[in-house]
Order: structure tokens, then C-alpha cells, then sequence
């Protein structure tokens, strides 16, 4: 008997932006992606190195068999290229809980409406279609962009783990820890709508 893993598959898109599971076929243009800005540099990103798109792909996949990770390629449908990566990560089935991460953007499309609409897409599908109870962030003490970043969609800062995983060149962070309740969603949802409508993104575009 075949046990279904949850959450299951799905694409999502919006606004010129299509999310799709993570593939091997990505390879390409992951590499692409990653080379550019040389975001393999950012000890705080999980970005691969050179050469390493495959085993970052196979590890995304590992993950997904065991049920612990749903990772996403971003596409720009404008161009038809890769631009980056996310993930709904830490699974827990049992009360439907996932966190959003794994987060990178080919400097091309950071600081531009990607970001956005990436967590726009996954929040909604989390809370109205998968009716999560919560989604949950953590990123690098040291990543203050990306605590900013979580703090405006409107997350709650949990708190702080201390010396809790180690970095890619060996030292341990500490891991900042963020939430939003399905009941908060609804004003937090108004807020990047209106977000990406002053950007000349809007819910049909």
C-alpha cells in the first residue's frame, strides 16, 4: 500500500511567476540562477556551489520521499527562466504544520515583485487549501535582511534557538523563529495584495 505524502504535489502562478516542484530538469537552471550574484558566497543562504546543482536537487528530492521537505524552482514566465528557489520544509503532518524557507533569488529578480508573490502563493495555498493552523519561518540571527523580510508579512517573532544547526563553513548559528496563525491571515493577505497592486500586480495579473 503506497502512503501518500502530504502535502501533496501542486503548481501554483500567479502575476508572471510560476512555482513547480523541484526537478532534476532544473539543473540548468539552477546553476544559472545561483551563478547569478554568486550567491554560494552568502554563508547564510543555502545556495549550491558550482557544479553542486544536481546533489542540491537529489537532497530536495531525498527530502520529499521522506516527507520532510516540498521544494519549489521559481519561475519568471516573462522569460520562461529559472530565477530561484523555495520550499515548504519541516513538515508535520499530524497538525498540518509546514514552515517556508530555503529561500533564494538570482539577483536579477531580488527586489522586485518574486519575493511577493512567492509567499502570497505559498501562504494561501498553506492556509486556504491545505488549512494549515500555522506556518512557521526560521532564518540565521545573523540574516537580518531576511528577519525583516518575514517580520513584514506579518509573522510574530517566537523567539530565538540558541546554538542551534551549523552553517556551511562550520560555525553553529543561532536560529531566529517566526509564526502566523490561520486567523491572522486574512489582514496579513489584504496587506501584500494591496502590496503587489501598487507595484501594477494585481490578483489577475
Amino acid at each position: 500500500m503506497t502512503v501518500e505524502i502530504w502535502p501533496p504535489s501542486v503548481t501554483l502562478e500567479r502575476s508572471g511567476v510560476l512555482l513547480e516542484p523541484l526537478a532534476p530538469t532544473h539543473k540548468e537552471g539552477l546553476e544559472a540562477a545561483a551563478s547569478d550574484g554568486e550567491l554560494w558566497n552568502l554563508t547564510v543562504t543555502s545556495v549550491p556551489p558550482p557544479g553542486e546543482a544536481g546533489s542540491y536537487i537529489q537532497s530536495a528530492l531525498d527530502a520529499r520521499a521522506a516527507g520532510q521537505r516540498l521544494a519549489f524552482a521559481v519561475i519568471d514566465l516573462r522569460t520562461d527562466t529559472f530565477v530561484g528557489s523555495t520550499s515548504y520544509h519541516d513538515i508535520v503532518p499530524s497538525i498540518k504544520r509546514v514552515e517556508i524557507g530555503y529561500t533564494w533569488y538570482a539577483r536579477r529578480a531580488q527586489r522586485t515583485h518574486v519575493n511577493t508573490t512567492c509567499k502570497l502563493l505559498l501562504m494561501q495555498h498553506a492556509f486556504e487549501t491545505l488549512e494549515c493552523p500555522v506556518i512557521g519561518w526560521r532564518t540565521d540571527i545573523l540574516n537580518t535582511a531576511s528577519q525583516a523580510a518575514i517580520a513584514k508579512l506579518g509573522a510574530q517573532k517566537d523567539g530565538v534557538i540558541r546554538y542551534h544547526t551549523a552553517r556551511r563553513d562550520g560555525s553553529v548559528r543561532d536560529t531566529v523563529m517566526f509564526s502566523m496563525l490561520q486567523e491572522e491571515w486574512p489582514q496579513h493577505r489584504a496587506r501584500l495584495e494591496a502590496r503587489l497592486a501598487s507595484h501594477g500586480f494585481g490578483a489577475t495579473t
